[in-house]
């Protein structure tokens, strides 16, 4: 198990050495150069043609990752200032965007969980209430997942660091191994369910993936639409709860384990219960800051607080009760990263709408929708976004390079825009179902072995289609009731 992650920190985190690395950073420079050499399209101006260019150069260099995503950004930064494109006060404005504090702070908070072993504890203690059948083991990991998400930012921390070392002592109890040929028994199941859970949870909270918050930046500067923390949660809250049922039993039949009793994983469960003992004051104090946490989070626009100043107030209670320390805080690096690939990213989006890059596209786009309604059309061009994906492996990466776009495409032809924005942004989380590669929790339940690529690329096809049924037809009429179209 600690193989398997530190190999994919290693795959995420490490700059490759000698030619590879020259070459990567070679083809992302050139990738940049060429779109800057060529001369401005009819309607737009060089700036803004400029800016793109290292904007694709970027995205380029996070999907191919010659160097880490926080020194592709870095450099992105340092170029834009650099060429003159825009000024070093407008090219480092993205570090004062709110946003993208309230996913660095959710970082830092969700370390308490780690730190504390209250995340451990909740899903142990799910799995001892309703793990005594291999298909209610496979909900109560997806119901742990469900009350992490929230305050845990990166479906990678959550699904990798917390549910998948749960599964493998499972896939141990029962004997389940790939290595003699018996993941069938229960591994491949619950791998699966629990990789495809993970994409849903991140679907149905604003601060439950770490590319959320930059979809709500996106979709107010496209289009001065608003996304609250609570908005988002009460349109994902009906499709999300229905595939978060839905999947687990498609999947059980479909791709059955052999082992239909788990008794053992409810009896690992109490067992693990009883090592941790009763809570420990830590927890107690990390509860509270939750509690605390999504209480103002729902009610915060009546208290006049905005979401990031909630974030902040939790923060602050744990680091008064020393549940979190500065040195944890220091010692965050995905927070700390996040903050500089966001920043560059929002600034350069940011920077492309209000230079007209994105108005510009979206008419030349017009005429590919015209005549269609607009439902239909963001249907269609939601579809069209969630395959897509195929080609990246990074939602970061495809967000980054396609949502503002298509976003401003579905306005364009009459979509409602909050329905828009939300659709979009609920299929930027679930569209990583069909690959091995196409999200941070997925090289490592793939990289167990126990689901081959041709069954998991098969089983992700079947359950996207699910998504997209699930999403668009259940998702619409709870969208209707909301008033959102």
């Amino acid at each position: 198990m600690k193989g398997n992650l530190k190999t994919q920190s290693k795959q995420e985190t490490e700059v490759k050495t000698g030619k590879v690395n020259l070459l990567s950073l070679l083809i992302v420079f050139l990738v940049g150069l060429a779109i800057w050499i060529i001369p401005a399209p009819s309607g737009l101006n060089t700036q803004a043609w400029q800016l793109f260019a290292i904007f694709v150069a970027t995205i380029v260099g996070f999907i191919i990752k010659p160097l880490p995503m926080g020194a592709i950004a870095i450099l992105g930064i340092t170029f834009t200032a650099l060429t003159g494109t825009l000024g070093i006060k407008d090219a480092l404005s993205g570090f004062s965007n709110s946003t993208i504090w309230l996913i660095v702070i959710a970082f830092f908070i969700s370390r308490g969980f780690i730190k504390t072993g209250l995340g451990a504890r909740i899903s142990y203690l799910f799995i001892k209430k309703f793990g005594k059948k291999s298909l209610g083991l496979s909900y109560s990991l997806l119901a742990s997942d469900l009350v992490l998400a929230p305050a845990i930012p990166s479906n990678t921390s959550r699904g990798a660091g917390i549910i998948f070392p749960i599964i493998r002592s499972v896939c141990d109890t029962y004997d389940s191994k790939p290595e003699d040929g018996t993941e069938r028994r229960i591994g491949s199941f619950l791998m699966k369910t629990g990789f495809q859970g993970n994409l849903i949870t991140s679907a149905m909270f604003l601060t439950a993936m770490a590319a959320n918050p930059l979809i709500a930046t996106l979709a107010y500067d496209v289009a001065g639409i608003e996304i609250s923390w609570i908005g988002w949660f009460i349109a994902a809250l009906v499709p999300g709860v229905i595939s978060l049922l839905a999947i687990p039993y498609i999947l059980y039949k479909i791709y059955p384990p052999e082992v239909k009793e788990t008794p053992g994983a409810s009896k690992l469960a109490a067992e693990k219960l009883t090592e941790m003992g009763g809570l420990k004051v830590s927890e107690k104090y990390m509860l509270i800051a939750f509690g605390l946490i999504l209480i103002l989070w729902i009610f915060g626009k009546q208290l006049g607080l905005a979401s990031t100043t909630t974030a902040l107030i939790g923060l602050s209670v744990l680091l008064l009760t020393q549940v979190l320390t500065w040195d944890d805080i220091k010692k965050e690096e995905g927070a700390w990263n996040t903050l500089v690939w966001f920043a560059a990213l929002v600034m350069m989006a940011s920077f492309l709408n209000k230079l007209g890059m994105v108005g510009w596209f979206s008419g030349l786009m017009q005429n590919a929708v015209s005549g269609m309604s607009g439902i239909v059309a963001l249907f269609l061009l939601a579809v069209v976004y969630y395959y897509s994906h195929y080609f990246f492996a990074s939602m970061t990466a495809h967000i980054s390079a396609m949502y503002a776009a298509f976003l401003a495409v579905a306005l364009a032809a009459g979509a409602p825009p909050m329905l828009s924005a939300l659709v979009l942004a609920f299929f930027s989380n679930i569209f990583a179902a069909t690959t091995h590669y196409g999200t941070g929790p997925a090289p490592v339940f793939f990289g167990s072995g126990y689901v081959p690529q041709n069954t998991w690329w098969r089983l992700g096809f079947i359950i996207s289609i699910v998504q997209i049924v699930i999403w668009s037809v259940v998702g619409g009429m709870w969208w209707k009731v909301l008033g959102l179209w």
